[in-house]
């Protein structure tokens, strides 16, 4: 089988932690890397952000990073490259024109836009993952969404015209029904964690003696890091360690470490917060190690893949309780739910684990035995191949049994 991958905005090439690079370039890396240990010839088509890079990198063996000229070859929003998606889909006909794939699988709305432009005229079957749904961000953003207005009508022609669609947790199941998809064409498949790389085992970041408090995240205001930091007030041993947004060096210049910033000193906790900027991959599972317990309480989240991270290290993880990190995180077996947006709860969960060593560790084990059980990626990815074989034997639109979502996340 070959694979086409679209990730127009998002390449697994890139450095981690900017306001458009998170769990989605890490998903797309993540599963190609996998698909080809299975013997899978995988091609993955993102725009290009830099004229000095190849037209083709190599990712892993059998897979490889098209970077596809739409657009200027500089860095631009995701939010403003709707206008270039003609010009995507048109050099992924001729891509596909001259090597055909077996199946497209698109990543994110604007993939799938392009993807169905390009494909179908080839008799190309297209699956789709969303990553995110605009009426979700619409829904917990409003006028903060800068999503473009196309965005919503297109999502719901993607439902329509796609031969299959791949949802990451059983919340989005319910968000896309809604939406109008068939739920026979639906499988859930959750993200995936690199168990060779997050594990319990191997060097921790040496830290002082205060109780750490971690979060890792992009620096967005959705991200709930400022409910963190409010709760912060609560605990006044802690401290808060905070990874994400750009480089150190450009962290003075970010408008949400500034807000982030105020917010602690209008709470006295800025001698107890401390700002990370961008951490490599490579040093994430030390500095998690490092942790007493991991937080993640975004307002909302297609799935997250951090909780994952943690859990794969053994840490136990304080959660909103929304979207995948109600499948992934389970209360009072690997972590703690809280209600989105409720700094005070926050600060509840997180006091009572740090007060009890015994319970962080339960909590941390289960972790990790999920975490391995479930969500390793050689397993997404033939969770994955299953649901591409489905669609090549012609059960995406017209035959076969849909995955219920519950056996996805068994997958």
């Amino acid at each position: 089988m070959r694979v086409a991958m679209v990730s127009e905005h998002a390449s697994p090439l890139a450095a981690l932690g900017g306001v458009d690079a998170g769990g989605q370039n890490v998903h797309v890396a993540a599963l190609a890397t996998a698909l080809g240990r299975r013997g899978i010839d995988t091609v993955v088509h993102t725009r290009r952000e830099d004229a000095g890079t190849p037209r083709r990198v190599a990712l892993a063996p059998r897979a490889t990073v098209d970077h596809v000229d739409a657009g200027p070859p500089s860095t631009v929003s995701k939010d403003e490259l709707l206008p270039h998606m003609g010009a995507f889909a048109a050099e992924l006909s001729a891509a596909w024109e001259r090597e055909p794939p077996d199946v497209v699988h698109a990543h994110f709305w604007m993939s799938g836009l392009a993807a169905l432009e390009a494909a179908p005229p080839l008799g190309i079957p297209v699956v789709q993952t969303f990553h995110a749904l605009g009426a979700v961000k619409r829904r917990h953003q409003a006028a903060a969404d800068t999503s473009p207005p196309a965005r919503l009508e297109t999502e719901r022609r993607i439902l329509r015209d796609a031969d299959h669609v791949v949802a990451t947790c059983s919340d989005e199941v319910f968000e896309l029904v809604r939406l109008g998809a068939e739920r026979r064409r639906i499988s859930v498949v959750p993200c995936g964690v690199d168990l060779a790389h997050f594990g319990p085992d191997g060097p921790s970041e040496p830290r002082r003696g205060r109780p750490r408090i971690l979060a890792v995240a992009r620096l967005v205001e959705r991200k709930g890091v400022g409910d963190v930091v409010e709760a912060l007030a609560a605990l006044p041993e802690a401290e808060l360690v905070i990874a994400g947004g750009p480089d150190h060096a450009e962290l003075d210049a970010d408008p949400e470490v500034r807000r982030l910033r105020a917010l602690a000193a209008d709470h006295g906790v800025s001698d107890r917060v401390e700002f990370r900027g961008r951490v490599a991959r490579a040093d994430l599972p030390a500095l998690l190690r490092s942790a007493d317990v991991a937080v993640c309480v975004p307002w909302y989240e297609p799935f997250g893949i951090v909780p994952l991270e943690a859990m794969a290290c053994g840490v136990p993880v304080v959660a909103s309780s929304v979207g995948g990190l109600i499948d992934t995180v389970v209360h009072d077996v690997t972590g703690v739910h809280v209600p989105p947006r409720d700094s005070a709860r926050v600060a509840e969960a997180l006091s009572e684990l740090l007060g009890d060593a015994a319970r962080r560790r339960s909590l941390g084990e289960a972790g990790v035995r999920r975490a391995r059980q479930r969500y390793g990626w050689d397993r997404v990815a033939g969770a994955t191949l299953e649901a591409y074989a489905d669609v090549l034997a012609g059960g995406g639109r017209s035959s076969g049994d849909p995955i219920p979502a519950r056996e996805g996340l068994r997958a």
